[in-house]
């Protein structure tokens, strides 16, 4: 049975909705969790008959956000620390984290360490399209600067992501530029075309729109550019809702089809929102990390936990090992 870490004190909210969460997800999937934390805490938030079916590792440090992501190395009580060694040690198969994602990125790379091939692990997220499906975006916040070869893993994780935790059929990949022609894009995206060019499932460049429009399965780029389209689409969900809203408040006239208009951009935002995702898996270490947003909520860290489940199910990893050796083998 997978056994899933998870770092119960991280989160904004404390240990409150990271137990609930487990909870929720202990009633519709089985596996083992490992709640890492104040124990006398989580005992006091756990109903009694599931006092026996979740292991507490007690600790009291806490990483805060305000911590520097460095810090988290040298801090061993600590939660994420304590539940990555978890990871490391083979006592759990992957961790769930809803604290300081840039030390949860920090300790899983340093003390996991890198699929072998990879030189670089990425954060992935799930974007909505218009076909029903999701899109795969990546990197959406690990590296904030990527060399022409980091973008080429990023498109190959990507693609078997898709593939095994998606079970797209010979998913797309596309590597994100200002423009579909094969000359478009910064040196660095020019540079990972050609390295790109003729892997399978490969459809070259692909615009902004493209993420949204359902042509392509995997979305590739940088950290800091996938950060950017992440927070700017959350954004323009918000946006528009509000705007709805004011719309409504100013026209009763036109009440009914602004009504309609706003139910359809409340859905919208539901697909983009991260409690419904859960965190975003950071593809590329030894081992499953899913990094959560610090505001989640029973929902999102239930989500999380099937997120983990299924990543370790999938096998992705023994995946990803096979299809870049065949890529250097290639290159060679």
């Amino acid at each position: 049975m997978v056994k899933i870490a998870i770092d119960a004190m991280g989160g904004d909210f404390g240990p409150d909705p990271i137990v609930k969460g487990c909870i929720a997800a202990l009633k519709r999937r089985s596996f083992e969790p490992i709640l890492v934390g104040n124990k006398s805490e989580i005992l006091s938030l756990l109903p009694k008959r599931y006092k026996d079916k979740i292991l507490i590792i007690d600790t009291n440090d806490v990483i805060s956000m305000s911590d520097a992501a460095t810090d988290a190395v040298k801090r061993k009580d600590s939660t994420i620390y304590k539940a990555v060694e978890l990871v490391r040690n083979g006592e759990a198969d992957g961790i769930v984290s809803a604290g300081h994602s840039g030390a949860t990125m920090t300790l899983a790379t340093l003390r996991l360490g890198r699929l072998w091939g990879i030189s670089r692990p990425a954060l992935v997220t799930l974007m909505p399209t218009k076909t029903g499906r999701r899109s795969v975006l990546l990197d959406v916040g690990a590296n904030v600067d990527s060399k022409p070869e980091h973008l080429a893993e990023f498109a190959i994780m990507g693609g078997c992501y898709a593939e095994d935790v998606l079970k797209i059929k010979n998913p797309s990949i596309g590597l994100l530029a200002n423009g579909e022609e094969s000359s478009k894009g910064n040196e660095v995206t020019k540079a990972a075309y050609k390295l790109l060019d003729g892997y399978p499932g490969f459809k070259g460049n692909v615009e902004g729109g493209d993420i949204f429009n359902g042509s392509c399965d995997v979305i590739t780029c940088d950290g800091f550019i996938g950060n950017l389209v992440l927070k700017t689409s959350e954004g323009v969900a918000s946006t528009i809702s509000q705007l709805i809203k004011d719309y409504i408040r100013k026209s009763p006239i036109a009440i009914t089809g602004a009504l309609l208009m706003r139910k359809v951009f409340k859905l919208l935002k539901k697909e983009i929102d991260y409690a419904e995702i859960g965190g975003a898996p950071l593809i590329g270490i030894k081992g499953c990390a899913i990094v959560s947003h610090g505001k989640s909520n029973s929902k999102a860290i239930e989500n999380a936990i099937y997120q983990a489940i299924n990543y370790v199910d999938t096998g992705v990893n023994e995946h990803i090992i096979a299809r870049v050796q065949e890529l250097k083998q290639k290159e060679s």
